[in-house]
């Protein structure tokens, strides 16, 4: 005998049979430990997913790509955009290629000019080859020069034995300007036993023969001479100098430095290798020169005359204004210390008083 429970389930089970195959399933009673189960993921689900709907929502867009991550950036609103601007042919694109320059260009690096010397500031002394041996003394009178010289040299038929021959007979010999070429002041003699050129170095003449060799031969006084080489003065007198020689070297080197990159910098192709060339063969020329000079590892006068030459010579061939120099190679005299006076303190003597106020 069926019960009211048994007549019910029946039922039950007839209206599910009439349903869909896909929706039975649905129409079922879950189980306990399923519905247990269901609870719990929904739960962590709940813990997962942001409180409000909102942020629930937008969740689920960024977690399958369809929220803002997979939209294009808007522009900001009540902004005006800039149209494409065109572009033309050949021409890089905004930010592609594009060098970034200075608005203002860069000033061209200016030739270093040190101070040329006076023409006459050698009259009246008495300069020696190398501060050695020989004579010269050049006069001026009036706009005139002239040279006496005497020169060394070794005897011809005894190479070991030295010998001395007055240029000229010991006379006055005019001196022909030859302007200033290389930045300096040249003079040439016309003796035609042995003619020079002299350039005026501060407190120094560099000489230099013309002729065909280095040596002038003199045949009736048996004696063979050199004069090319620094005529200056002689080492007694340049050895409390040498200081002050050593300041102005760093500063004639430097001069020559900074005009000789000047003048790499401006040269062309083939150009560069000459200059390069001459500026070594000026290292090898001033070492040859200045090895011979009386105690120049004292006090390293020859050394700095050369330089300046130098560094003026490239200044000159730069183009640049030499009687205005931009680098003092004469380094500041030290002052003398005042005598003592009444006031002063006597323990610090040559002390100016209120020196530090």
């Amino acid at each position: 005998m069926h019960t009211v429970r048994d007549v019910a389930a029946n039922r039950e089970a007839d209206r599910l049979m009439l349903l869909p195959v896909s929706e039975r399933v649905f129409a079922k009673k879950p189980r306990p430990l399923r519905v247990a189960t269901g609870a719990l993921l929904v739960l962590a689900g709940l813990a997962v997913v942001p409180a409000t709907p909102a942020r629930a929502q937008n969740f689920f867009e960024e977690l399958f790509g369809i929220g803002r991550a997979a939209r294009p950036p808007q522009p900001p609103r009540n902004v005006p955009v800039q149209p494409p601007q065109p572009v033309e042919p050949g021409a890089p694109a905004p930010g592609e290629g594009a060098e970034t320059r200075p608005s203002v260009p860069a000033q061209p690096r200016q030739p270093v000019v040190l101070r040329v010397p006076a023409e006459d500031n050698v009259a009246g002394q008495d300069l020696l080859l190398n501060g050695l041996n020989g004579s010269l003394k050049i006069e001026r009178s009036g706009s005139a020069y002239t040279a006496q010289m005497t020169l060394p040299g070794t005897k011809i038929s005894q190479p070991t034995e030295n010998c001395t021959v007055k240029l000229d007979g010991g006379k006055p010999m005019p001196l022909s300007a030859e302007g200033r070429a290389q930045g300096v002041s040249r003079f040439s003699t016309a003796s035609a036993e042995c003619p020079l050129r002299f350039e005026i170095l501060d407190g120094s003449v560099l000489a230099t023969p013309l002729g065909s060799g280095s040596a002038c031969t003199f045949t009736a006084a048996d004696c063979e001479t050199k004069p090319s080489g620094l005529w200056g003065p002689g080492a007694a007198s340049l050895l409390p100098q040498a200081g002050e020689f050593d300041t102005a070297r760093g500063v004639a080197d430097k001069a020559v430095r900074d005009n000789y990159k000047i003048m790499t910098q401006r040269a062309r192709g083939g150009d560069i290798r000459p200059i390069v060339q001459e500026q070594a063969a000026f290292s090898s020329d001033r070492e040859q020169a200045c090895r011979t000079y009386a105690r120049e590892g004292a006090h390293g006068y020859c050394h700095l005359r050369f330089t300046e030459a130098r560094a003026i010579a490239l200044a000159t061939r730069l183009g640049a204004n030499t009687a205005t120099p931009t680098a003092a190679n004469a380094p500041a005299r030290p002052r003398r210390s005042r005598a003592p006076v009444e006031g002063m303190n006597p323990d610090a003597q040559g002390a100016e008083p209120f020196a530090d106020q």
